[in-house]
This record gives structure tokens, sequence and C-alpha cells, in this order.
């Protein structure tokens, strides 16, 4: 497989590193040699110094043999402009960057689609939508919805012994997972939830049923959404107070972004330094957020603006580290729902354990939207987990499959994967060992870090 990415920035940087992992054939094209010179050092990938709106460029890097060709220089204009003359000039598919939210309404798809561009896609929505979807629970780092009516949950949660519950409405909260191998919970709970991954100590687990749950542990559950509330109790999570009140750091677009995204009957309140952006964002800002002036590591003005009262808590500035020592300032204050952004790879596990709560990483997220597009089988999304070194995908199981010829217990699955739920007639339900799959079903499957393609040979 070839692919083509135009642009080294962020984005385009971190999916030719995931790629060349791969054995996928990657060129990284840009205009500045500086840029390709530092990658080309650490990755076994070729670079061409091209511009990505260059013709004879894009037949320099053999646009007419790919596979894909991924647009994602800082440039909205140049990006569409670069996607469609790769379709013109032989490449099966295009992808490209954007950040005008009109162009993601799905009656302009097929606008996009007719210029010769397969996808597009806009980070910070796709960004702020996961922020939006952390928030609709005070207790559950990420949660990821399946279905049209969220009928399976993805949801992971940090795990504490009675000794680390300091809020007082939730002073007897007791969790009686910890301690517990996951044979026991599932005997004792009716098997209404299958734990598929945990994290601990910076390595993702894919567990067995003698695994125990650990003090701090992140476990990743799948789940129906009438069991949520059941797993909150089991986690000593039930008393975690509702999200009303929001005090979001940082005015850029991704801030912009998730306040809309967020519940309208919420009460934001957002920092930003900057007094042009301050008055430029009261025409681009939601009724029920308020700009304030300032700094938002100035603890003074975070304390007048009452983050004492807070519910959660949203570091979304550029600086990686002021997003995480934010979050860390902000839990130590009480506050039970903290997000931050965190763009630099490096510092997710130091994230991870600082227990800063939710991460984000555009560039994470906007991978997670390419990489569907290299798979063979039918996929409907991959969600590549921020803090976990796993993917999250929907397959759709298509008649005579490797996966429909006998029980999921004995498919061989690789090492690794979780078959956690499925979707059979528009109903979501749990997948168990002893399931069958048939034509039609939609699974989500949780799979350790490398092992996603491998599925192909099952579903296609």
């Amino acid at each position: 497989m070839k692919v083509i990415i135009a642009g080294a920035g962020a984005v385009g940087t971190h999916l030719a590193r995931m790629l060349s992992t791969e054995n996928i054939n990657v060129i990284l094209l840009d205009a500045s040699e500086e840029r390709l010179s530092k990658i080309s050092n650490d990755l076994d990938i070729m670079t061409l110094v091209e511009e990505p709106t260059s013709i004879e460029g894009l037949k320099n890097a053999g646009v007419e043999n790919a596979d894909l060709v991924i647009a994602v220089t800082p440039d909205e204009s140049e990006n569409i402009s670069c996607a469609m003359m790769a379709r013109q000039l032989g490449a099966r598919r295009t992808v490209a960057r954007v950040d005008n939210y009109e162009y993601m309404k799905p009656e302009n798809k097929q606008i996009f689609e007719n210029m010769g561009i397969s996808s597009l896609i806009y980070p910070e929505l796709l960004a702020s939508k996961e922020i939006a979807d952390s928030c609709k629970y005070s207790w559950v780092r990420q949660l990821w919805e399946f279905g049209e009516h969220g009928d399976l949950v993805l949801l992971s949660v940090k795990m504490h012994d009675d000794h680390h519950v300091f809020d007082k409405e939730i002073s007897n909260a007791h969790n009686v997972l910890v301690e517990h191998t996951l044979k026991e919970i599932g005997i004792s709970h009716g098997h209404k939830f299958q734990v598929v991954a945990i994290k601990r100590n910076g390595e993702t687990i894919h567990p067995h049923g003698d695994e125990k749950i650990l003090p701090r542990d992140l476990v990743f559950f799948m789940t129906t959404k009438e069991t949520i509330s059941e797993i909150a109790e089991l986690a000593g999570k039930d008393g975690y107070p509702h999200i009303k009140n929001t005090l979001v750091i940082g005015g850029g677009k991704l801030s912009v972004r998730a306040v809309w995204a967020l519940p309208g009957n919420m009460d934001i309140k957002m920092v930003e330094p900057n007094m042009d952006r301050c008055e430029q964002l009261g025409g681009l800002i939601t009724p029920n957020t308020m700009v304030i002036n300032g700094e938002g590591h100035d603890m003074d003005l975070l304390a007048d603006e009452g983050i004492d009262n807070m519910d959660a808590f949203i570091a979304l500035t550029e600086n990686d580290e002021e997003n995480i020592l934010a979050c860390v300032a902000a839990r130590r204050r009480g506050v039970r729902k903290t997000i931050a952004q965190v763009e630099n790879i490096d510092y997710l596990d130091m994230a991870e354990s600082l227990d800063v709560g939710t991460v984000i990483n555009k560039k994470v997220i906007a991978a997670s939207h390419i990489y569907q597009m290299l798979l063979k089988s039918d996929v409907d999304s991959v969600k590549m987990l921020t803090v976990a070194e796993a993917d999250v995908a929907e397959f759709v199981v298509k008649k005579g499959s490797r996966v429909t010829r006998d029980m999921v217990m004995n498919l061989g699955l690789p090492r690794g994967v979780n078959i956690g739920g499925m979707f059979r007639g528009g109903k979501g339900m749990l997948v168990s060992g002893r399931t069958r799959l048939e034509e039609g079903d939609k699974v989500v499957v949780f799979c350790i870090a490398g092992t996603l393609k491998r599925l192909d040979k099952f579903f296609k």
C-alpha cells in the first residue's frame, strides 16, 4: 500500500510515524526542507521537498499509484487543492484537513465527493466531540458511544481505593471492584459488562479472568447504556456530581468548538490572556459562556472566578505543560472533572501518571479517522485511545467471513483482541466467548496497538 502525506506539521508527522511501522510505503511531502530533514533522520520513509499544490511535485511522488493521499498542511485551501489534484492525477482516495465547520455538514458531503475528495477531517471538531462526550459523566475519564442511540458504551474509569476519596459528598463511596478478579466480578454482577483492557504502570493489559483490578488502574469497560449507573456504584463513583459549572482555559479554535459541543444548560467561563482575542470571542461563543481576560495559571484569578465550585475544568491552551499543571492544581482544589489538551505524544504517559483526568490529543484523534481508510474490511469507525496503546473499531460482518465459522472463543483471534459488543437487528448487546457472529452483525472490537490490521483477514 502506498500513502502520500502532504504537510510535515504535527498531524502529518504523527501519521508518518504511525504508518511507517506498518509495512506501508509512506512518502512525506512538504515545501520546507528543514522540517523534512528532522523527520527523515528519525523515520525510515521517503521525503520530498515539494509544494503540496504542485502538479509536478505530486507526479514526482508517484501520485498515480497512490492508494491514499492525505493533505494535512496548516492551510485549508491548500489541502483542498492538493486533494483535488491528486484525485485527478490518479490517486484512489484522498483526505483533506479543513477548519471550516460548514464544510463538515452532511448536506455538503456530496459537493466534496464530486470534487474528488473522499473525506474531510476537522481535528478540532472531532476533539470537541470527545470533550463533550467525556463530560456526560464527571467520574468517567473517556466515553465512546456506539450505535444510533448509544446503546453500547466503552468507558474508562480510574480506580481508587477508599483512601483516595476526599469529597465530603461522596465520603461513603466504596469501590467493590478493587482487589477482585474479573472472574469474581463477572459472577457476582451477572456479566453485565466486560473489562476489555486495563492500563497499569504505563502498560495496557489485555486481561484474563484471574486478573485483579488494583488501585490506580485505568479500567476500560464495555457495557450497555442501562448499566452505566451500576458501574458508577461498583467503582465508588455514584456520588460524583453532574456537570453544571465549567471553567475553560484558553480561547483558541478548540475551545470555541468545545463550548458549542457542550450541553447548552451548562454555565461556562472561558479565560483567555489576549485582550484582542477576548473581543473576537464575543461573536464566536455560545450565549451561556462568559469570557474573562486573564492567565489560566493565575490561581488567584481562578479562585475569584469560583474554581472551588466548578464541576469541570478544561485546559485547552497551546502549552501542554500549562494544561497539565493547571489540571493538577484544579484537582487538588476538589474539581472532579478535569480535561487537558496534550499534543506532545511523549507527555501522554506523564499526564496519566499525574492523574490529570481526561487527556485530549488532536493528532491521535485525526489519525483514527484516517487509519480507517487503510483497512480492507468493512469498518464503520476507528478510535485510537489517547492514553492507552489500543484501538477500538466497528467491523461489519460479511457473509462467509472467517468470524462467522465458529464461536468467538474458537476463532483464534490475535492476542490482545477482544470483541466486546455487537449490534444485531439494531439492538446492542455484549459478546461472550460462546457468541456466534452472523452476517450483518456490527461488532465493536478492542485491540491492543499493532493488532488492528491483523483483523482484516477475519472480517473481509
